[in-house]
């Protein structure tokens, strides 16, 4: 597990340092997002890179695996996603703890607001795509194989993964803008919160569109700060009035009591998304690492 860790760590910091460096020599026009979909695009070769020569398994192990369920559950994230910030927008709203200010911002004059928000999608759905891969898709799933240990159990393997994942996934976010030691505490819960699906079904869907509509609607929609950042354009232009323990702050929502709130709702909801079918239990075997033989 940790060589497999490290060489996909320097494999896919390679792969992201090269396409970035191509993608500046042609000077894309929007550098943000273009620059989320050639990291993408690295990712993505890592992963299939990896699946072969590293961890020797199809992608499809990595969550991916293309069914009728997963894209059941990628939808019902993408519901998820966009129900719970707007009931953080709905409860800052009745609490005195936002003000609107405006509708249909935008951050460039000359271009019309509809492409700018399409624009700001697109980003999401790669960030969501990307960070879920990395940090779930492979990290998780490595971390739970890895410390599968006798004595710890294929359940306390799982869980441990998922707790040790959305750490990493905390702490990657420090240098954030307006990052605070909360605000990293906060975030990884939401790693565990987004890995709920994973370690559940075994499957990304549900984590990947979970990802993408609470980026966007958080801030595309509604106006927040996401993860300590503004992007320019929103729907409805909002500003966090309330305390920064019940807001968030100029971190957002996520850093706040409000996004805890949500969370914990999208937890039980996500419980009962998955028991509808009457089984609710960790995919344990999740932990079991069965590389590819070798033919020939």
């Amino acid at each position: 597990m940790f060589w497999r860790l490290l060489i996909f760590s320097l494999l896919l910091f390679g792969l992201m340092m090269l396409f970035s460096t191509l993608a500046g020599i042609i000077n894309f026009t929007n550098a943000s997002s273009m620059l989320a979909f050639v990291i993408l695009l690295a990712v993505l070769l890592a992963l299939l890179i990896a699946g072969k020569w590293i961890d020797r398994r199809e992608i499809t192990g990595f969550g991916l695996q293309l069914s009728k369920a997963w894209w059941q559950d990628f939808g019902f994230g993408l519901f998820l996603g966009a129900l719970l910030m707007a009931l953080i927008f709905l409860a800052a709203w009745l609490t005195g703890s936002l003000k609107i200010s405006g509708y249909f911002q935008k951050w460039i004059s000359n271009t019309p607001f509809i492409w700018q928000f399409l624009d700001a999608l697109f980003f999401f759905i790669c960030v969501g795509i990307y960070e879920e891969l990395i940090l779930r898709g492979y990290l998780l799933i490595n971390l739970a194989e890895g410390l599968k240990f006798n004595w710890f159990g294929k359940k306390g393997a799982l869980i441990t993964a998922l707790v040790i994942s959305s750490l990493i996934f905390g702490v990657l976010h420090i240098v954030n803008p307006n990052a605070s030691w909360i605000s990293t505490i906060t975030i990884s819960l939401a790693g565990v919160f987004l890995g709920l699906g994973l370690v559940l079904t075994g499957r990304l869907g549900l984590s990947i569109g979970l990802h993408i509509t609470w980026n966007f609607f958080q801030g595309n929609v509604f106006g927040f700060p996401v993860s300590g950042s503004r992007f320019g354009v929103s729907l409805i232009t909002t500003e966090l009035t309330g305390p920064v323990w019940l807001t968030g702050g100029a971190f957002g929502p996520e850093a706040g009591a409000l996004g805890l709130m949500a969370m914990l709702i999208g937890c039980l909801l996500i419980l009962l998304w998955v028991q509808r079918n009457g089984k609710l239990a960790l995919r344990k075997e999740l932990t079991g690492y069965q590389p590819k033989t070798r033919h020939g």
